[in-house]
């Protein structure tokens, strides 16, 4: 090897540790850092106990797919529409764009939890569809059972009601045809919450990474 090359080749191993030093460290700060849930409310009801509401439809991972649940007023039709909805958890806001199609507005959020079998800290998004009016925006953070949003019908394209989904992947964003439909990526909402309905109150914030979405439709969560 004549000097030059070596000489080449250095500055090229001396780019390579800056990159291994402040890249890892650019990946490792994608994260911030929030409140773990202290608890998992229903989306809709009274202080999240889902009265006065009922499942109109559940979670269903078998065609015809149905990826969470339709909450509706129990007066039925549209007696909901401009009803509050409610912040499942204590998280941070991910999502929250009008994205037309058949979704119209959505509200996603990622929130950290201590598993109940293993004692891990874990993370899931909760997603809220159809919404008519949204009262949160990206990177806000929201405790349980705050207010980010009203039940919508999607400009009258359905009878107003609350499209809810909780999802381990924090990958799927609005493309869920992209993740395996199976309970390693979905989350059945009503037994989850049923299961962390209450959990210790925790001072300590939790790291979650963020930037996980792909783009879609030229929208870019947090």
């Amino acid at each position: 090897m004549t000097p030059r090359q070596t000489k080449t080749l250095g500055r090229l191993l001396a780019l390579l540790a800056l990159w291994l030093c402040f890249g890892s460290a650019a990946l490792a700060a994608k994260t911030v850092r929030i409140s773990i849930a202290d608890g998992f409310d229903f989306p809709v009801g009274n202080q999240g106990s889902a009265a006065g509401y009922y499942k109109a439809r559940g979670m269903r991972l078998r065609p015809p797919v149905h990826y969470g649940e339709d909450w509706n007023g129990r007066g039925g039709g549209n007696t909901d529409l401009g009803d509050p909805v409610y912040s499942t958890a204590n998280g941070i806001v991910v999502w929250a764009y009008n994205v037309r199609a058949g979704w119209g507005n959505v509200v996603i959020i990622r929130h950290a939890y201590r598993d109940k079998s293993s004692g891990q800290v874990k993370h899931c998004d909760s997603l809220y569809g159809h919404l008519r009016e949204m009262r949160v925006k990206v990177g806000q953070k929201v405790k349980r059972g705050e207010q980010i949003g009203t039940i919508g019908s999607n400009r009258g394209m359905y009878a107003a009601h609350l499209h809810f989904e909780i999802r381990h992947n924090l990958r799927t964003g609005m493309l869920r045809n992209n993740v395996s439909r199976d309970y390693s990526n979905w989350a059945d909402p009503t037994a989850f919450i049923n299961k962390y309905r209450r959990l210790n109150k925790e001072w300590s914030r939790q790291a979650v990474p963020i930037g996980t979405f792909p783009v879609y439709k030229g929208f870019k969560g947090l």
